[in-house]
């Protein structure tokens, strides 16, 4: 049995901007009103450990930080798994990128998610031990929320679509 639609926003709540996978958790759960087939997970993870929480999913979105150093801060990226991802989560020189973990885990056999999208915030502070979002980052928390819950109802409404 497949697991719920997943939206995995990761980070770090102690390390400034990296907080902003987890705000955006808190505010989507605090919001309620969610579908019962979606699932809401902050997780400070990345590389190997994305696994577990990827394997069985039908549509994942993860929300995460990210440094272009060609967008402003607080600027919205979205993309597909597919291409590549510089995230802070997503890719590391300790730990394999994204592709890479959803290519591994379909060569062990793991029902790995078709779909898995991504929207991540420009960052400014990615160093400094603070609970703080900086102020560019904080003020794209409401509009990334706005943004799950368009993508939630989109993929709710293509499941329901092919379900008929």
């Amino acid at each position: 049995m497949l697991k719920p639609i997943l939206v995995l926003c990761l980070g770090n709540e102690i390390i400034s901007d990296d907080g902003f996978g987890a705000e955006v958790a808190r505010r989507l759960t605090d919001a309620g009103r969610l579908p019962e087939s979606v699932e809401i997970v902050f997780a400070p993870l990345a590389g190997f450990a994305l696994l577990d929480h990827l394997a069985g999913r039908t549509n994942v979105l993860i929300v995460d930080t990210i440094r272009t150093g060609y967008a402003k801060p607080g600027t919205l990226h979205k993309f597909a798994a597919d291409v590549f991802t510089p995230s802070k989560h997503l890719t590391t020189s300790h730990q394999i990128s994204l592709p890479t973990a959803l290519e591994l885990g379909q060569q062990l056999g793991l029902d790995m998610p078709e779909d898995v999208d991504i929207i991540a915030v420009e960052a400014v502070n990615l160093e400094t031990l603070s609970e703080q979002l900086t102020p560019a980052v904080r003020a794209a928390v409401d509009k990334a929320v706005r943004y799950v819950k368009e993508w939630i109802s989109q993929i709710a409404t293509e499941e329901v679509t092919h379900a008929a």
